[in-house]
């Protein structure tokens, strides 16, 4: 199940007292058409713990979860769960298998935490600059987790579309969950 957006400011998101669902979404005075911040939170069944060792430390695994979605992830140099790692997402996004090298650019086990920043491949054809940021939370109040995922970017035109993408991440932390989630 898909969570509200979270905003900055939590007035902004509550209409009755009610949580509107909404992409919470920051824009440069630079070129507010171009760059922006886009994030929303998905409620899992998953432990925080078992999530971000797949994001973290085996994202060569997310195939197995989501195969129509990841169809690979191979490093290319470093060693999982370090910063500084590059790794090859193959993948399909809006119908077309894309490519895109990445290097891992954040990484936080105490927050459970990784932030990818694209540097090659199909995402560099939409965007100056992508900086994708996973982050996993316990839930309140019981157990699973809450992931959050973040775009910050730089569109290079108009046309660019970031919420497709954003809802390609919570449809993968989704077949992710489901995959992790079931009995052995």
């Amino acid at each position: 199940m898909a969570l509200p957006a979270r905003s900055d400011n939590p007035e902004a998101d509550i209409v009755g007292n009610k949580p509107q669902n909404q992409l919470h979404t920051v824009t440069s005075t630079k070129s507010p058409a171009l760059t922006g911040k886009l994030e929303a939170d998905l409620e899992i069944k998953a432990s925080p713990e078992q999530f971000y060792n797949m994001v973290a430390n085996k994202p060569h695994h997310m195939h197995h979860a989501c195969y129509d979605k990841i169809q690979g992830c191979d490093l290319h140099e470093g060693e999982f769960g370090k910063v500084g790692t590059v790794v090859i997402w193959r993948y399909v996004h809006d119908g077309k298998t894309k490519v895109t090298k990445d290097v891992i650019e954040a990484i936080d086990p105490d927050k459970k935490l990784v932030t990818f920043r694209a540097i090659e491949g199909d995402k560099l054809k939409e965007y100056k600059s992508l900086l994708v940021t996973v982050q996993v939370f316990p839930k309140n109040g019981g157990s699973g987790s809450v992931v959050r995922c973040t775009l910050e970017y730089e569109k290079l035109h108009q046309g660019i579309a970031p919420q497709t993408f954003l809802q390609f991440l919570l449809d993968v932390s989704k077949d992710m969950d489901a995959h992790i989630s079931q009995p052995n």
